[in-house]
């Protein structure tokens, strides 16, 4: 059940121009990490691309088009779910954790199953026939 995702401006939660917020809502992470993660970039990686970059995009990008009453519910599920982290709900650290190293673990596990396939002789034959 994918739903198609646009990269919009989101001016009621931005700052300057919304284009944080924006990448925030497309990617579903915290818009304060998308901050960090932009001014960290300008100060380290080379300023004047970053902020040309996100000039453009305030330009580019089409603001994000009013919620309807079911946009409103979906907003109400998400924040639920924002609440769940373990910042804001006080989860205990050795939980997230633990929740974190399954998932690190799973992640491993799916790594080294295309890594076995990538690297099998039937990969490669399929691959040679493919290519005739």
């Amino acid at each position: 059940m994918s739903t198609k995702r646009e990269l919009y401006r989101d001016p009621k939660r931005g700052k300057l121009a919304g284009v944080c917020a924006g990448i925030s809502d497309y990617f579903n992470i915290e818009l304060w990490l998308v901050r960090i993660v932009f001014v960290t970039a300008v100060l380290l990686a080379g300023g004047p691309l970053f902020i040309v970059a996100y000039i453009a995009a305030w330009f580019i990008l089409d603001t994000k088009p009013a919620e309807t009453n079911h946009g409103e519910a979906q907003k109400a599920a998400h924040v639920g779910e924002v609440k769940a982290k373990v910042w804001q709900k006080g989860e205990p650290p050795r939980k997230a954790l633990k929740d974190l190293k399954e998932f690190m673990t799973d992640l491993d596990t799916r790594i080294q199953r295309m890594e076995t396939h990538v690297t099998s002789p039937t990969f490669t034959v399929s691959r040679e026939i493919n290519k005739l």
